[in-house]
């Protein structure tokens, strides 16, 4: 009989949480032949990444995994083997009593955020007993180093990305409807949050030497909102294309998230938000830049220089200057039209420093693996 997981995933940024909980269902089933069940709250989140997902359905089987509306108050289930609370969403109260009561009590995991603050290591597979019931809920943390549950990457990706050639790319932007590349051509995927410093990044832009190519992926709120004011424009939709100067903005549909890769893939600089499409721009080795979701009393700006320092640790002092200065003026720090030309001119070198982050990203496993592994020495 297959293993049975449950993954809860309670819905906070409208995509990465669902984008991470999704994947790593997907990679359950098909790469571990586990039986999982996703349990989440907002469908409709969930049927933006996955097209051919019923956003009123109870119940419903996609790409084998059991998709099923978290709905309050919780209906009741037979716990499974693995329980995966992922992002401390915390589990209905009757599902943990359900889980103490069965005869196999289940592995209990609290999923983390990504961090690459230095206390995570400490923390990783930690056992937290509860404080009533006889259950214990390990802390698991994705990471970047050695000591951390790795980042989610399924198997043959990078294979799949290196096979992505110009023949493949051409498909892809005329699937998409996006004309082929002018002489010089800067060509960038932009997903953001609301509070990026857009209407500065688009006047360096539109000031370009070169052609700068914007696909954005719609819906976003209030970054389309920024965008039509910076433009002048009503309420663009996906096909829109906005031009100033040197800049155009292309509208395109949210993709699916295999299609949101080769998005990445495709384009010569990446902007990404939240965790999953960050993740995934370090698979795709563009040089890329992080709008980390904003937290109270600035705790975020903690976890983005936790990762810069990473990140930038093996590049020369000029381009880890140029680096650190664009991502923090686009999460608020300052003037990222100032930064943005010395950032540019990084982007060759950039990109080589992208294939061997992300190499060695890969020598701490992935994520999926590492939690299977750890599940089979605890049960």
């Amino acid at each position: 009989m297959k293993q049975r997981w449950d993954i809860f995933c309670n819905v906070v940024d409208n995509f990465g949480d669902i984008g991470v909980c999704w994947r790593l269902a997907r990679q359950l089933t098909l790469e571990h032949g586990l039986a999982v069940r996703l349990w989440v709250d907002d469908l409709a989140s969930f049927a933006r990444i996955v097209p051919d997902a019923d956003p009123v359905a109870d119940r419903q089987q996609l790409r084998g995994v059991e998709v099923c509306h978290w709905r309050q108050p919780f209906a009741g289930a037979e716990p499974a083997d693995v329980v995966i609370e992922a992002f401390a969403c915390e589990l209905p109260e009757t599902y943990i009593t359900a889980m103490a009561v069965v005869p196999q009590r289940p592995l209990w995991i609290n999923l983390e955020y990504l961090s690459a603050e230095n206390w995570v290591t400490g923390c990783h597979r930690l056992p937290s007993p509860h404080p009533r019931l006889p259950l214990v809920k390990h802390f698991f943390f994705p990471g970047f180093v050695t000591g951390t549950g790795g980042l989610l990457r399924e198997q043959g990706l990078l294979s799949v990305r290196s096979a992505f050639d110009s023949v493949a790319q051409a498909e892809f932007w005329q699937r998409l409807g996006v004309p082929a590349r002018r002489a010089g051509e800067l060509r960038i995927s932009l997903f953001c949050y609301g509070s990026a410093p857009l209407r500065d990044l688009f006047a360096a832009w539109a000031a370009s030497a070169v052609p700068v190519f914007v696909l954005l992926p719609v819906p976003q709120g209030a970054a389309v909102d920024a965008v039509a004011g910076f433009f002048g424009a009503e309420s663009p939709a996906a096909g829109a294309v906005l031009q100033s100067g040197q800049l155009t903005v292309r509208l395109i549909p949210f993709l699916e998230q295999s299609e949101y890769d080769k998005l990445l893939w495709a384009c010569d600089i990446n902007f990404v938000r939240g965790e999953d499409s960050f993740v995934r721009a370090q698979w795709a080795a563009r040089p890329f830049v992080w709008h980390i979701y904003p937290q109270a009393d600035n705790a975020h700006q903690v976890k983005l220089s936790a990762f810069l320092d990473l990140y930038t640790a093996g590049m020369p002092a000029d381009m880890a200057v140029a680096v650190r200065a664009l991502w923090h003026d686009w999460n608020g720090a300052g003037r990222i039209d100032h930064t943005w030309p010395t950032f540019a001119a990084h982007q060759v070198a950039l990109a080589q420093h992208g294939e061997k982050w992300a190499e060695g990203l890969c020598r701490l496993g992935d994520l999926a693996s590492n939690l299977v592994r750890f599940s089979r020495n605890q049960i």
